[in-house]
């Protein structure tokens, strides 16, 4: 208990939880350390302000002297303007057909180090960098210069950058409005290894002569110093530290979710390599009170091997966890309410009778616009390789589906322009997503078993069989023809059709979930189903069910209401 109090102590002196910055949540595996020998980055886009659908842009020649305007991504203020390079590549949402990715999730940092005279925002460098670059090393040099020519509105980054063949990390932040231009560090996951990062600042100290692994700006230390936030020499210089530094939100909102992530896909054990170059294992639990912000000092691993090789569905149900199993397991404590909802409306944090509390900000959350994994697979050419599981609000229940990065059209229902967070749209994967996302929060544990259901069978579906059965069946195709311009043509016409239509029929079913759900759990009653998912109803009349129940609440929401209540409530 006397922690506990020291806990809400900090979270007062800490301040509000900044919401922007508890915003996104990345994992990002190397080809060694996924089952398929893939590089994968799994990144969902949590913004109150941010509608899902797919961002899709042509590849494209442009005439000399061309302009690119730049509009701020997450709130479409135009910005400027930039020379438009003479050939842009095609991406899909933050994939392109070369196979590279990239996410990102901001930490915010020190005020004064955004540039309030720069133009190149944070999204831009995403969506501008995959129009320009092939691989992960020249995305991190495309990405500096951009920053470094334009300036650098936004505030503390970290990128998640992958190829077919490796994969890295970048924390990068401006240096403020007379300083034009960025401070960053990037380092090379082992293969082998996995990272993740969630709105804190990650790289602590780095080599600083091992220019295969780690990339930075030749000021990175320097610059800190002349601000006065260090004073030490290269070597103890930690980036974090200097630019981001720990506090207990950082901890609790942000390095609990990758601290999770961890903890699911290395089984409770971190095994990481230390200070010595020695690889060690230790528990998860070293690091439990680091998470949850008791313990500041120290730092934890910012690559991990996983207990085994990771497949997609592995990183794709990471992304749905609300710390369960954990002591911050958001089904447990009273904020549930009856039926064990994991979800904790915002502000991040509360305060009653002088003391703050916190709203706990797991990886799967209310807010999410889009989130997806993304996988560059090198034994594939890049038309068929580049493969995006893309989907819409809450990931915990909703779906991934296929898009190849190569297609000729994206599915209408998540085209872009096809509603957005103030206009409803019938054929949006968003708008039926949220709805069938919105119906579970009532009486999720009842219903999200049902959804995640359907969920794993289409998931598994698509993984294990639809998907390598179409690869196998084009690389074929590509092989045969040598990888002609005719085989591309029509392995960008298989991808398209089985993009297009394996969206549109899931889109399908999804409705039909969503007008189930509201006969199933109408009122707080569960409605008896047959195997065929027929609604089991009376001998005399097929329109009164047979079968129903009534579940209740939980039985600590029981004893809550009892000890609130009792005096009231009880049956004399």
């Amino acid at each position: 208990m006397k922690r506990f109090l020291l806990v809400i102590a900090l979270a007062a002196a800490a301040a509000a939880l900044n919401p922007r910055a508890q915003a996104c949540t990345n994992v990002i595996v190397t080809p060694g350390a996924s089952a398929d020998g893939s590089s994968m980055v799994s990144y969902a886009a949590d913004s109150h302000w941010l509608f899902g659908e797919l961002y899709f842009r042509k590849a494209q020649k442009w005439a000399p002297g061309s302009r690119l305007s730049i509009i701020e991504w997450d709130t479409y203020k135009p910005l400027g303007s930039i020379a438009q390079v003479p050939y842009t590549f095609q991406t899909v949402g933050n994939m392109n057909e070369h196979q590279l990715i990239i996410g990102e999730t901001t930490w915010g940092g020190r005020e004064e180090q955004v540039d309030t005279n720069g133009i190149m925002d944070y999204g831009s460098l995403i969506y501008i960098t995959l129009q320009r670059a092939r691989t992960a090393r020249e995305a991190i040099q495309t990405i500096v210069d951009l920053a470094n020519e334009y300036g650098y509105p936004s505030e503390g980054e970290s990128f998640s950058i992958a190829d077919p063949k490796e994969a890295w990390v970048m924390d990068l932040v401006g240096k403020g409005s007379d300083n034009k231009g960025i401070v960053w560090v990037a380092r090379r996951i082992p293969d082998g290894y996995i990272c993740s990062h969630a709105n804190q600042c990650r790289i602590t100290r780095f080599p600083w002569d091992d220019p295969d692994n780690c990339l930075y700006a030749p000021d990175v230390a320097e610059f800190a110093r002349s601000k006065g936030w260090y004073s030490g020499s290269d070597e103890d210089f930690s980036f974090r530290d200097a630019y981001n530094p720990l506090d207990f939100g950082g901890a609790r909102g942000c390095e609990a979710r990758a601290w999770s992530a961890f903890n699911i896909l290395c089984d409770g054990q971190f095994c990481y390599i230390d200070e010595n170059g020695d690889e060690v294992t230790r528990p998860a639990s070293d690091w439990l009170d680091y998470a949850m912000g008791y313990k500041l000092d120290g730092e934890m691993p910012l690559f991990v091997k996983p207990a085994r090789k990771i497949g997609v569905k592995d990183v794709a149900d990471v992304m749905r966890d609300h710390y369960e199993g954990t002591p911050m397991d958001m089904r447990v404590d009273i904020g549930a309410g009856g039926n064990a909802c994991p979800y904790r409306w915002r502000p991040m944090n509360f305060s009653w009778e002088g003391k703050t509390y916190v709203n706990e900000r797991a990886i799967a959350t209310q807010q999410t616009g889009f989130w997806f994994v993304a996988q560059a697979r090198s034994w594939l050419p890049d038309v068929l390789g580049a493969l995006v599981w893309f989907g819409c609000d809450d990931a915990a229940t909703s779906y991934l589906t296929p898009i190849y990065a190569n297609i000729k059209e994206v599915p209408e229902c998540v085209r872009e322009g096809n509603g957005d967070l103030l206009h409803y749209s019938p054929t949006s994967q968003f708008w039926i997503c949220n709805r069938v996302t919105n119906s579970c929060y009532r009486m999720y544990d009842a219903m999200e078993p049902v959804v995640r259901e359907s969920i794993d069978l289409f998931e598994n579906e698509m993984i294990g069989n639809a998907v390598p059965s179409l690869d196998a069946r084009l690389q074929e195709i590509y092989n045969k023809r040598n990888g002609s311009k005719g085989a591309v043509r029509k392995i960008k016409k298989e991808i398209t059709k089985f993009s297009v239509n394996t969206a549109q029929e899931q889109f399908s079913r999804w409705v039909a979930m969503e007008q189930m759900l509201t006969v199933k759990f109408i009122d707080g009653n569960v409605k008896a189903q047959d195997d065929k998912g027929e609604f089991l109803h009376s001998e005399y009349n097929k329109g009164v069910p047979a079968g129903l129940k009534q579940p209740g609440y939980t039985d600590r929401w029981k004893a809550a209401v009892a000890r609130d209540a009792g005096d009231v409530l009880e049956v004399k």
